[in-house]
């Protein structure tokens, strides 16, 4: 069956230039919906306009010009239409994207992706961070290796995509990268958003996602103990690169920085207000600032590196992340620590414990470069060691300790056996039963 396809001419009475002109738009309807296709270019004064005919009344040059002008876009649509009716693919947002342009060089999916990451590289330092320049291009990166083995392919039209090929993509992640579920759904994440880019383009039909669903796990956010900062800090290690490494974790629990703001940390960020020195610079992953002020601990850190060379212009000497972490599950079985220690720990450390020990949230989030409180909560859970120090204050208030010895008479006159409370009565004895 044939569908049915309309272009129409309207004019937007609702809004007159400053000439007392309005724009005749572009109506498209296919099988009884409907989408605007925005203006045709052309002006007119509104009294000049044939509603019924959609098109300019009289006879003169001007309008026998601008009349033809609003057929050729007609006839331009409808070939459109018949084309992509013909390839299959006849689609309101299919006919516009075409017509307006954004159609060309959008058949693939790598072409979308390069599409995309290019207006987001316009946008670094801008209002987006590097980091989200890198998320995109790695997905992209991700999601052609997978159709390479799986597919056997290096590209994939937009026409082939759908919820099959969404979950291989999710299956590969986290089976042939080895991604834990968290990582591989905000990947997944990162690919819905550039497809959802290319089905307000017009250029992908059905969203392949309807019907996939990804769930993140919640994750129990690690971090050390009081104790367990010591144990890292007084141990000694004979290899230079495990004390760099120590050193350059411990500056992060004492201050919450992120282990690419600990790389970037230059000389000019280390700052004296007052006589108090403070770390004043700027996150790299959301652009928020950071006010950080330097425990005597990182002040002797920061000291100890002044003059270590291969700091490039930096405060620190600085390995990969990926070495600093490998290093640290040796850091942390020299220790004799159970638990899968990481840079990104360091930062859980500093917002849990100071957070535990009252510093209140609102400065907590400022250090940290929160761009929202909510995401600093994430944080607020109170360590044993904090509950331990609390109730012990609890318990020493006289008021409470005599309610405990109150409630231990009691006790002890409730557990006298009827045999001796007797005794203490006068000897009086239950009655026999008749």
């Amino acid at each position: 069956m044939r569908r049915i396809f309309k272009v129409s001419f309207y004019i937007r009475g609702n809004h007159v230039n400053k000439d007392g002109t309005c724009a005749v738009m572009i109506r498209l309807s296919l099988d009884g919906e409907r989408i605007s296709a925005g203006t045709t270019g052309i002006s007119i004064k509104p009294e000049l306009w044939d509603g019924q005919r959609q098109q300019l009344k009289g006879r003169n040059t001007e309008v026998v010009q601008t009349n033809k002008k609003l057929g050729g876009i007609r006839d331009e649509l409808l070939a459109i239409a018949e084309k992509l009716e013909f390839e299959g693919s006849l689609a309101l947002d299919r006919v516009k994207a075409v017509f307006l342009g954004v159609d060309e060089d959008y058949d693939t999916i790598g072409k979308l992706f390069d599409k995309y990451i290019k207006n987001v590289k316009e946008q670094v330092d801008v209002c987006l961070s590097k980091t989200s320049l890198s998320k995109y291009e790695l997905c992209r990166r991700r999601f052609m290796q997978m159709l390479e083995k799986k597919y056997h392919c290096k590209d994939m039209s937009l026409k082939e995509l759908n919820p099959v090929v969404v979950q291989d993509y999710k299956n590969f992640l986290m089976t042939d990268v080895n991604m834990c579920n968290n990582t591989a759904v905000k990947t997944m994440k990162t690919f819905r958003t550039v497809i959802l880019h290319g089905i307000k383009l017009g250029v992908i039909h059905k969203d392949p996602f309807v019907g996939v669903h990804f769930h993140m796990e919640k994750v129990d956010r690690g971090f050390l103990t009081d104790e367990e900062i010591s144990a890292i800090m007084t141990k000694k290690f004979d290899l230079q690169r495990l004390e760099l490494v120590r050193d350059l974790f411990i500056f992060s629990c004492f201050t919450g920085l992120a282990y690419i703001d600990v790389k970037a940390l230059t000389p000019d960020k280390v700052v004296r207000l007052a006589n108090v020195d403070w770390i004043m610079s700027t996150r790299v992953k959301t652009v928020t600032p950071i006010n950080v002020v330097l425990s005597e601990g990182a002040k002797r850190i920061i000291e100890k590196y002044k003059d270590a060379p291969k700091k490039k212009g930096h405060v620190f000497p600085i390995l990969s992340n990926q070495k600093m972490n490998q290093y640290l599950k040796e850091i942390a079985t020299a220790c004799g620590i159970d638990k899968e220690l990481t840079f990104h720990m360091a930062r859980h450390t500093f917002a849990t414990l100071t957070l535990s020990k009252g510093v209140p949230i609102e400065s907590v989030s400022r250090m940290l470069g929160h761009t929202n409180i909510r995401t600093t909560q994430i944080y607020a859970k109170i360590t044993n060691k904090k509950i331990e120090h609390d109730m012990a204050k609890f318990f020493k208030d006289k008021t409470i300790c005599d309610l405990n010895n109150e409630s231990i008479s009691m006790t002890a006159k409730d557990e006298q056996s009827p045999k001796t409370r007797g005794k203490k009565d006068g000897g009086t004895q239950p009655a026999a039963r008749a």
